[in-house]
């Protein structure tokens, strides 16, 4: 690749970006008063991180078999009042168990 089309690569990034946060605040000038966008509106980033994040969660470790358990069991500890790190910290102990110790029973 070139510098010339790095440069350009990088300025549509840059104009991308920058249209896709200051179009809405255009657009929108006043405050939304519809309840029903502001409750949309209030779900998007969870939406959009979950989107991203499970995908990852599956295809991440050796085996689907070890991603799914691993959801599950983040799911059911963060059900059960865990934070952050704990839900983490079961999920990886979740991976560890499966792909690790799992093999050697076997």
């Amino acid at each position: 690749m070139s510098l010339r089309d790095y440069f350009v690569f990088l300025m549509v990034m840059a104009g991308v970006t920058y249209l896709l946060r200051a179009v809405p605040f255009i657009l929108l000038k006043g405050k939304i008063k519809s309840r029903f966008w502001r409750s949309f509106l209030a779900y998007v980033p969870y939406t959009v991180l979950a989107a991203m994040t499970v995908p990852a969660i599956f295809y991440s470790t050796d085996s689907m078999l070890s991603g799914i358990l691993a959801l599950v069991a983040a799911v059911i500890a963060s059900l059960r009042g865990l934070g952050l790190v704990g839900v983490a910290v079961v999920a990886c102990c979740t991976v560890l168990c499966i792909d690790g110790l799992w093999p050697m029973f076997l």
